[in-house]
């Protein structure tokens, strides 16, 4: 990151104008990264980032992009861990909206899709509000991805026609269907995946469901742990899962090269 400006919070106000000079109006792009492989990225979004004069990050964001920034680009980690927010997001997002005002091309710069559970309607709805000129670039969204770079479709003729991406802190597991065809992806779903387990169990979810656990899609580091669902929190403990994570429940878990390595406790 040479020649960059790094941040780990909001500094000072935006780009100064001279006395008397109008100030220039700024924009903002949400730029979906993709999950993982840098190289996931649009055309678009890299041609963004080779023009921008800030970039906000997220954790989930391949950092390595920022290479193909400008030399005095400011860059701005905003990252969320579970259970710790750097900057929240209405900092976040008033950030967005200073910076712009100050003249700066602004990228919001975020891993995988900005509209898939990732708050990047917040943000645009920000920035309108405020009078800013956004667009948002879609990225490819680590709820299919990262199932495929584990061999696993979220559809598939003759076992699934269909599929549904909730996020387990929220209540809408207990809505989805929960059939073995019918995929259920879940993204951040880690830190409550006994509270999932449990509740699909409980809506009367077959316990021989197929299930997969790829961490670290698309890195150097990718695992992916194979299971049924009435065995899947005690596998994750075992093998000590850990974020970022993609849950997959379903009868297409069956087809990833990894299913003849599952595991299953118990008889």
């Amino acid at each position: 990151m040479s020649g960059r400006r790094a941040a780990t919070a909001p500094p000072g106000p935006g780009s100064p104008t001279a006395p008397g000079e109008p100030r220039a109006r700024g924009s903002v792009a949400l730029v979906g990264a993709g999950p993982g492989e840098a190289s996931l990225i649009t055309m678009r979004g890299l041609d963004l980032l080779r023009r921008a004069d800030v970039v906000v990050i997220d954790r989930l964001a391949p950092h390595e992009l920022l290479e193909h920034c400008p030399p005095g680009t400011e860059v701005i980690d905003v990252s969320k861990r579970p259970g710790h927010h750097l900057v929240p997001q209405d900092g976040i997002d008033a950030l967005l909206v200073e910076r712009a005002r100050g003249g700066a091309r602004v990228v919001r710069l975020k891993g995988g899709d900005p509209f898939v559970l990732g708050r990047g309607g917040e943000e645009v709805q920000a920035c309108r509000e405020a009078g800013i000129d956004v667009e948002v670039v879609p990225g490819v969204t680590s709820a299919v991805a990262v199932p495929a770079a584990a061999g696993i479709p979220v559809t598939h003729r003759g076992l699934a026609r269909g599929f549904s991406v909730v996020s387990a802190h929220e209540d809408l597991i207990s809505t989805v269907p929960a059939r073995r065809d019918h995929t259920l992806v879940l993204l951040m779903g880690v830190t409550h995946l006994a509270r999932s387990v449990s509740i699909l169990l409980g809506r009367g979810a077959d316990p021989l469901t197929p299930a997969a656990v790829v961490e670290s899609g698309l890195r150097p580091d990718q695992r992916v742990t194979t299971t049924i669902l009435r065995c899947l929190t005690e596998v994750a403990a075992s093998v000590g899962v850990a974020a970022p994570a993609v849950i997959v429940l379903g009868d297409v878990v069956t087809l990833g090269p990894l299913w003849k390595h599952r595991v299953i406790t118990g008889s």
